[in-house]
């Protein structure tokens, strides 16, 4: 599984940075897109994301710079690849996002070459400022797209939205309540399946059992009888390796209803929008400082910790007058020192930076 930072601004985009977008691509070659700020079908084009890659659209919240480019990008996504005709692509985001998606194909009449669904999760009132009836986010109205299918809508069981499924042999995500600022933001954890263990071909060798479909009925964890013996597979498969966990947090002060779900990922993308010193700032703003970064890394036991979503105040290059985004990963760093945490490792994000996740060698044990 790969990381690709389309971008890492916050509010608004500037010549070194575009606003929030970033890419999941998957070991089969898949591409799954998590916010899509302004600009970002330019960034698609910089990098090394092919358009015609992306199945799934994830949205952590409706603030602009986090959903401005999406109308856009999916118009990219038209023009620049061919489907197969039971292509569908599935968006996902707050209750809200479907009319944003529906009327902004529709009045544009952008005809697609596929079909699209926008599946909504239904926020929790504890996640609705006091003003939300007053903006109305869940009114549609007139027709479907021509080419929308009814997506679904997903409510919350014990503070966790199930958006995808625990299905055997394919990635499920969860989202959970990020605490922001007027509007209901949200993470999403993404849990790769377990991969079956290393089949001992030679010891099957030994025994006389040729290749073929007993090979793969052992592989995948069933007993075989052959030539009138009985083979288990546990003593002809190695132990299974442990999928991947990557935990992406939208625009948050508090993400504690999270924890749980997010436990031992082995990526936390996590804002970081403004240094330690301003963290009465930050809060007022609903956003987070690396400190507050590194303590939820430290709580759920990340292995790897990737700041992003900076503060314009933080320069990129050295011919930029101000601070560097430099000092924010250092304080992320002394704060899990203090926390006497050595495993976490501080990541910076920049736009188009390609981060491997890499599967941990230990493998799960029995029991």
């Amino acid at each position: 599984m790969q990381l690709i930072f389309l971008g890492t601004a916050s509010c608004f985009p500037t010549y070194h940075r575009s606003v929030s977008c970033l890419a999941l691509r998957h070991a089969d070659g898949s591409v799954w897109i998590f916010d899509c700020g302004e600009g970002s079908q330019v960034q698609l084009q910089r990098s090394c994301v092919r358009p015609g890659k992306i199945t799934k659209i994830f949205i952590t919240h409706l603030h602009g710079d986090h959903l401005f480019g999406l109308p856009g990008l999916i118009a990219t996504i038209s023009t620049q690849a061919s489907f197969k005709s039971d292509f569908i692509l599935d968006i996902y985001g707050p209750q809200g996002l479907r009319q944003f998606v529906r009327q902004s194909l529709y009045l544009s009449r952008s005809e697609l070459p596929f079909k699209f669904k926008v599946h909504e999760l239904i926020p929790e009132s504890y996640q609705l400022p006091q003003d939300w009836d007053k903006w109305k986010p869940d009114l549609v109205s007139g027709p479907l797209h021509p080419q929308e299918l009814l997506g679904d809508s997903i409510s919350a069981q014990n503070d966790a939205w199930t958006v995808i499924s625990k299905v055997k042999g394919k990635t499920s995500v969860l989202a959970g309540h990020n605490e922001h600022l007027r509007i209901p933001s949200f993470g999403y954890v993404i849990e790769e399946p377990d991969l079956s263990g290393k089949l001992d071909v030679d010891k099957l060798a030994s025994m006389k059992i040729p290749p073929g479909n007993v090979y793969s009925r052992l592989k995948q964890g069933e007993d075989v009888t052959f030539d009138g013996n009985l083979v288990r597979s546990k003593d002809v498969v190695g132990s299974p390796k442990k999928g991947r966990k990557i935990t992406i947090m939208g625009d948050t002060c508090n993400s504690d209803r999270m924890i749980k779900m997010a436990l031992n990922s082995d990526a936390l993308v996590h804002e970081s929008t403004l240094e330690n010193s301003m963290l009465e700032n930050a809060l007022e703003k609903g956003h987070s400082t690396p400190g507050m970064a590194a303590k939820y890394a430290h709580e759920i036991s990340a292995r790897n910790l990737i700041l992003t979503h900076f503060s314009q105040r933080y320069r990129a290059t050295s011919e930029e007058e101000g601070p560097t985004v430099d000092i924010l990963q250092k304080e992320a760093e002394e704060s899990l020192s203090e926390l006497g945490n050595t495993s976490c490792k501080v990541h910076l994000a920049h736009d188009l930076l390609e981060f491997s996740v890499k599967r941990i060698l230990n493998v799960i044990q029995d029991g």
